[in-house]
């Protein structure tokens, strides 16, 4: 019969097209060519009405044969290529697992967390202000008047007329006692901004900590117990700390604070220049005139204040060479910390 010579041809061309299935796409197209519902096999099925009954019964029959012959082949070959897919993406969950790097705080957070913290145990509050200041708070209300040749010392970043990058973490003293009356404990870290030249020593932007405290017959005898306290706790518990007298515009009298060298304990090293000191921070007691600005009676309170330069401190703990290197984000270097 001409249908049996046709199924013959199609077993074979069958057999054929099923050699070349390598993959989930090529077998999807042999099942549709031949087992669709447009398929080769559908299309033989629609000739049977034209046979006599008799040759219907044998003919319905090898078709039937070559439909179930062909899905059983087709499943066996879809079994291998899932295998196979199954091998490829085999993963060996005894193995250990693969081992990825852990982030952990960059080195100037956590040097003003512990700052911040040592501050806290001596009974100071946390303040915080504006990085973008008014020339009010920058300069005039901590006695810098317009034209004071002090303000030279600081090259600011301006903003717009009167309204700058703040200098210092200073402003955050008279915005703070603007608001609050004696007595005052506070410490304010921040970023402050110089329009200054980078280099290995200097940045455009750094951090401080500006610590303020005023209450009645507060004394320099205070302020020096404080910081020496604070450089035993930070520093070590064999630090020591000299003043030299200094000048700044928001206090009288005022000083610069040194430490002893904690690397050479003091005998002289590359890093303090062989004297044995190392400068963190100035510091005095509040003059007048601060005061007057914010609305206090320098007859009745004083205080006293200091700044203390966070990127400086972390360098000299840390025998940091560059300054650069703390905002480089260089990952090999943070790792370190």
């Amino acid at each position: 019969m001409i249908l049996l010579e046709k199924i013959k041809n199609v077993r074979d061309q069958f057999n054929a097209d099923l050699e070349c299935i390598n993959d989930l796409k090529s077998w999807e197209d042999i099942k549709s060519k031949y087992l669709g519902r447009k398929g080769i096999v559908s299309s033989l099925f629609l000739d049977i009405k034209e046979l006599d009954p008799e040759d219907r019964k044998v003919i319905g029959k090898a078709l039937n044969d070559l439909k179930n012959d062909l899905q059983t082949q087709l499943d066996s070959v879809y079994g291998k290529i899932h295998h196979r897919k199954k091998e490829e993406h085999y993963i060996d969950y005894t193995l250990p697992g693969l081992p990825f790097f852990k982030g952990t705080r960059h080195p100037l957070t956590q040097a003003i967390d512990e700052m911040l913290s040592i501050f806290a145990r001596l009974g100071f509050d946390i303040a915080y202000g504006p990085e973008v200041e008014t020339d009010w708070y920058n300069f005039s209300s901590l006695n810098l008047p317009p034209h004071h040749p002090a303000r030279d010392m600081q090259d600011t970043f301006y903003v717009d007329d009167g309204i700058m990058l703040r200098t210092h973490t200073s402003p955050v003293q008279t915005r703070y006692m603007s608001t609050h009356t004696p007595p005052v404990r506070i410490v304010a870290p921040g970023r402050v901004y110089r329009n200054e030249a980078i280099s290995t020593r200097s940045y455009c932007m750094f951090h401080q900590i500006e610590g303020l405290y005023v209450d009645k017959k507060v004394t320099f005898a205070d302020l020096r117990g404080t910081i020496e306290l604070f450089c035993k706790m930070y520093f070590g518990k064999n630090a020591q700390i000299k003043f030299r007298t200094s000048f700044f515009p928001f206090t009288e009298p005022s000083a610069e604070v040194d430490v002893s060298c904690f690397l050479c304990q003091g005998k002289g090293c590359r890093v303090c220049k062989h004297t044995g000191w190392l400068e963190i921070m100035g510091c005095g007691m509040v003059d007048p005139n601060v005061f007057q600005a914010v609305g206090y009676d320098p007859e009745k309170v004083t205080g006293f204040a200091f700044g203390l330069g966070v990127d400086r401190s972390v360098m000299l703990k840390l025998d940091i060479h560059d300054i650069r290197m703390l905002f480089d984000n260089d990952v090999e270097f943070l790792k370190q910390f």
